[in-house]
């Protein structure tokens, strides 16, 4: 990772435009069908792993995951991880980020080990190195989406989903995906999404 001319890179003119504004994220909802996923979970896998692949997957293909605005500085990145929430062995709640593997079986034994540990430490882990796309999931609850406060400290992508809904033979889970303006515009953000979709689709044990 290191700090960059904004101005020098293809977010030069959204540096401009939102680097300044008092609510510069962005929020799209978006339906996934996750009925691939499900019969992979059959399998063994956790699917919160499997969604967190499928999202680290996308983001390592689109460039715009490559630069974040930091304390009104450009960094740009070369890794990219995955923030998962885990609920530690005493009731509370901790932080865990993932680096990105391309192989899901390597992605798999990192996401158990990563998140084991911050189960049985109650503390959390942070890779300091790699752009981290945050996650919530809220896999107990029927929800429609959400918009996360935007607190001027974190200004990664994040996204939320709920419980997944049976439509006949369709698995579908809605999710909501916030960004900031500066990172990407509505197109990149919509091609991320649909980057999700494909891999979801496509991946394979």
């Amino acid at each position: 990772m290191r700090e960059v001319n904004p101005m020098d890179t293809n977010r030069a003119v959204s540096w401009e435009l939102y680097i300044n504004a008092p609510m510069p994220m962005v929020t799209i909802f978006k339906t996934l069908d996750i009925s691939n996923l499900i019969k992979l979970k059959s399998k063994g896998y956790k699917l919160n792993m499997l969604m967190c692949y499928c999202i680290a997957h996308a983001a390592n293909d689109t460039d715009e995951f490559r630069f974040l605005p930091v304390d009104k500085k450009m960094i740009e990145y070369d890794k990219i991880g995955v923030n998962v929430i885990v609920s530690n062995k005493n009731g509370g709640i901790n932080s865990c980020d993932i680096p990105f593997k391309s192989d899901l079986k390597d992605f798999n034994c990192s996401y158990l080990t990563s998140t084991e540990q911050v189960y049985q430490t109650c503390e959390d882990f942070e890779i300091k190195d790699s752009m981290i796309v945050g996650t919530s999931s809220l896999v107990k609850y029927d929800i429609d989406g959400a918009i996360n406060m935007y607190s001027g400290i974190f200004n990664n992508p994040f996204i939320i989903w709920g419980k997944y809904k049976q439509d006949d033979d369709i698995t579908k889970l809605q999710i909501s995906f916030q960004f900031h303006h500066v990172q990407m515009d509505g197109m990149e953000a919509c091609e991320f999404l649909e980057k999700i979709q494909r891999c979801i689709f496509e991946l394979r044990d």
